[in-house]
């Protein structure tokens, strides 16, 4: 009789602890993206890496591509595990391009040649500097691509921009570069 109500208590609890539990959901978030939070970009971890776009938010010299990358919506796409390539142009080769140009780009109905021009300084993928080659090509997220040659045993991308810095991220690797890449 005991070993029958112990296993009774057994199975009881083994049936209550797998019951299934509910959450009930504040009023009027049943259906919002608010309810989400928001996206991977806004993940804090003081012990990891930081993703690309932490690392281009940490840097000063990366603003304008940061403003750019939020701009197109593009953060959470670039916080995602990748791993991606960045070619990061910095403040100083966004200023390089005709006046006004920045401030257009980053208007709403802009959006998609913004994104296209992101998406052609990043590579899905991990290349490192000692990895490139002269001639070589890269198929760029936007679908076209970008020429690597060597000058001096150092990368040029597209016969102009030059690696100023390389910083790897948890997701990939950057690269601030000195001049925008222009897809043609």
């Amino acid at each position: 009789m005991k070993k029958s109500i112990l296993i009774l208590g057994i199975l009881g609890f083994m049936l209550s602890s797998c019951a299934k539990s509910e959450t009930i959901a504040p009023a009027g978030t049943e259906n919002s993206s608010e309810a989400a939070g928001p996206g991977q970009e806004a993940v804090v971890d003081d012990e990891s890496n930081p993703n690309v776009v932490q690392l281009a938010a940490t840097n000063p010299d990366l603003s304008t591509l940061v403003t750019a990358v939020k701009a197109a919506g593009l953060a959470t796409s670039l916080s995602n595990a990748g791993p991606f390539t960045v070619f990061a142009p910095m403040n100083s080769a966004f200023e390089k391009l005709p006046a006004g140009t920045v401030d257009g780009l980053l208007k709403p109905d802009k959006a998609d040649q913004l994104s296209d021009i992101l998406g052609y300084h990043t590579y899905v993928g991990v290349i490192k500097e000692d990895q490139m080659t002269d001639g070589q090509t890269l198929g760029m997220v936007n679908g076209k691509n970008i020429k690597i040659t060597m000058v001096d045993g150092k990368p040029v991308i597209n016969g102009k921009a030059k690696i100023v810095a390389t910083v790897p991220a948890s997701n990939g690797i950057v690269y601030a570069i000195d001049e925008v890449l222009l897809p043609e």
